[in-house]
């Protein structure tokens, strides 16, 4: 469960990290307030929201099970346990 956590998190903050490093590698001040401008931010905020939801939707897409599988839960077997799969 931690992993797709920190994969939306790390794209999240992808844009900010980027910007950073543009702002870095230009000579720009990136601790002042007038590189961060809430005009930046509310774009950097967009372009993080868009990634997000393409990695939403990518997830969905190619992650799981085959489409024509069945679930077969959890449950005991002469005496021992069986964990869920798809067949």
């Amino acid at each position: 469960m931690i992993r797709p956590v920190l994969t939306e998190v790390v794209l999240f903050l992808a844009p900010f990290a980027l910007y950073a490093i543009f702002l870095f590698a230009t000579k720009a001040e990136v601790f002042e307030r007038a590189s961060w401008s809430p005009r930046v931010l509310l774009w950097l905020s967009g372009a993080a929201l868009a990634l997000m939801f393409v990695s939403f939707v990518l997830l969905a897409q190619f992650s799981g099970a085959p489409v024509d599988s069945t679930y077969e839960p959890a449950h005991v077997e002469d005496g021992k346990f069986v964990p869920g799969r798809t067949k």
